[in-house]
Parts: structure tokens; C-alpha cells; sequence
């Protein structure tokens, strides 16, 4: 029990450094905050050192601290090492995987995935957060997360770009037939746009002409919503044009329920990635979903004609 005990307070001090804090290490571990901080305080008093300087609104290392906390990296490094080679001989991951996903993309195209790795892999446990939202991954515990549009510049996150997703202008038949088709990007100043809008920031219609510079649509909002799957909705209900992933928008172009409108413009691709915690060492169950979603998602992500790549 006392090799146990050593180990634990050893494993809730390096994960309330990389964490930033007992509260976040908490999550992570599945703790409480309470007995993280017993946890690191029965450490604390076995070596007689003070790890952490502490103030009512931060925590930092000690000199001491920073020193025994690249120590117990390497030593945890070592024995993580070992249980994924054991893991990787049985060639069944196990454990549990927190990741983040922008909702609708999320469940129309990544949540397939993980379910059948969730039925291939019995004792694999995910936990899955849809969210537009920009989660805090080290803060709140998340392995990984599908992030949309460019990425800071960081040294804490690692990203892989998944592709670009692809938006067209589209409208229903019976709208077009009531209020004609714009056959130039001038045009639009004369339709209706159910535009996307989210924390009161309306999103402009951007696209890019044959020398790469970018355009704005002039289309008039005539409904705001912050969801994408009820922009086509609306827009299949004939109340005017919008703008929908290609990947969304292509069952209602095949169906007849959506006409794409100017094909012959394109739209700035926002890229698509899956981004993770930098780390000394990478599990083997998330290296296995990584490695899923890059040969999976990518061809979900394809460009609408006559853009497609040949």
C-alpha cells in the first residue's frame, strides 16, 4: 500500500503541473479536488520539500519542485512506455478518452467513427463533449479535440490537419423560382441570406477570385441563426440563400431539396484539425483514434465541383 500511495501523489503532482492547477488535475484524473491536494500534501510532507509556491489566485513550482517534477516525468515516462508496448502486444486499447467536437460536424461525420471503435474495442471508454465551444483542453481534461479554422500558434497543442471544408451558396427550388438565380456575386445585393450568426457576430460571406484575393458577398441577412443544420432547413423551406458546408449540403443537392447557386465561386476552405495535448509520450488508445479520424474524415471533406481535385 505505501508503493501505491507514493505513486499516486507522484501522478497528481505532475498532472497539477501540466494541468495548471488541483482543480484541473482533478478533472482529469477523475478526482476530486480535494483529494488531489491531500494527495500532493501527504507527497510533500514524505520528502520534506514544498513542491508548490501557493497564493489564493496561482500556484508555481519551487526550485524544488521544478527539479523533482522532471525527475518524476522521466520515471513516469518509463513505466507509461512499458504499459503501451504491453497494450500494443495485445492490440486491444483500453481506458477511458475525453474528446471535444464542433456538434453538428461532430455528430454527422466523426461520431460514426468513434462508434465503431467504441463496438470494435469493447474495453475502450470515450467520452464525447459536442460543443461549438473552444474548449481548454489541458484545463478541462480532454485527450483530443476537432477544431475548425486555423490554429494558434502554440507550444502546449499539437494539431494534424484533417482537410478543408468546403462552403457553397445554395437555395431552395421554389425560392429560386419565385425570385430568380444570381449569376454574379453582385447579384446577391438583391436576395434574401439566412446568414449564420453566433454571440451576436454576424459572418460575412467571403470567397476568392481567380487571383486568390477575397470577395465579400453583398446579401442582405434577413434571418440570423446560430445553428448550421437549421440554416438548411430554412433554406428548404424557400426563405432565401445560404451558405452550407458541401459536406452537409450535398444529400439535399442530390435529393433536389437544395440548387447550388454560383458554382463557378468558390469560398475560402476553413481547415479542419484534430488537435491534442503536446506530451512526452502519446497513448497508444489515442494514437489508435488519431490515426482513425485521418483516414476517415479526409475524404468527407472533399471540395464541390467543379473544384474537385482529380
Amino acid at each position: 500500500m505505501a508503493g501505491f500511495d507514493r505513486l499516486t501523489g507522484v501522478a497528481a503532482f505532475v498532472c497539477a503541473v501540466e494541468a495548471g492547477s488541483f482543480s484541473a488535475a482533478a478533472v482529469r484524473m477523475n478526482l476530486s479536488r480535494s483529494a488531489v491536494g491531500k494527495s500532493i500534501a501527504r507527497l510533500e510532507a514524505r520528502i520534506g520539500v514544498r513542491l508548490f509556491q501557493r497564493t489564493t489566485r496561482s500556484q508555481s513550482l519551487t526550485d524544488d519542485g521544478q527539479l523533482f517534477y522532471e525527475r518524476c516525468l522521466a520515471a513516469l515516462g518509463e513505466l507509461e512506455a512499458a504499459e503501451d508496448e504491453l497494450e500494443q502486444g495485445r492490440r486491444e486499447p483500453a481506458g477511458r478518452l475525453r474528446i471535444t467536437l464542433p456538434a453538428l460536424f461532430g455528430r454527422r461525420c466523426v461520431a460514426p467513427v468513434l462508434l465503431e471503435m467504441a463496438q470494435r474495442y469493447p474495453k475502450l471508454e470515450l467520452e464525447v463533449a459536442f460543443s461549438d465551444r473552444v474548449s481548454d483542453l489541458i484545463e478541462e481534461g480532454y485527450d483530443l479535440a476537432i477544431r475548425s479554422g486555423g490554429l494558434p500558434d502554440s507550444t502546449a497543442l499539437v494539431g494534424r490537419q484533417l482537410g478543408a471544408q468546403h462552403v457553397i451558396v445554395c437555395a431552395a427550388p421554389s425560392y429560386l423560382a419565385a425570385h430568380g438565380t444570381p449569376q454574379t456575386l453582385a447579384d446577391l445585393a438583391g436576395h434574401d441570406g439566412i446568414v449564420y450568426c453566433r454571440d451576436a457576430r454576424t459572418s460575412q460571406w467571403r470567397f476568392v477570385d481567380a487571383g486568390g484575393g477575397e470577395l465579400i458577398g453583398p446579401v442582405r441577412a434577413r434571418l440570423r441563426l446560430d445553428d448550421i443544420e437549421a440554416l438548411a432547413e430554412a433554406a428548404m423551406a424557400g426563405v432565401g440563400l445560404t451558405r452550407l458546408p458541401y459536406w452537409l449540403a450535398e444529400e439535399h443537392l442530390r435529393a433536389g431539396t437544395l440548387v447550388h447557386v454560383l458554382p463557378g465561386v468558390q469560398s475560402i476552405p476553413r481547415p479542419m484539425h484534430i488537435v491534442w495535448a503536446a506530451s512526452r509520450y502519446l497513448p497508444y488508445k489515442v494514437r489508435l483514434v488519431i490515426d482513425a479520424l485521418l483516414e476517415r474524415i479526409p475524404p468527407l471533406l472533399t471540395a464541390p465541383p467543379p473544384f474537385q481535385a482529380p
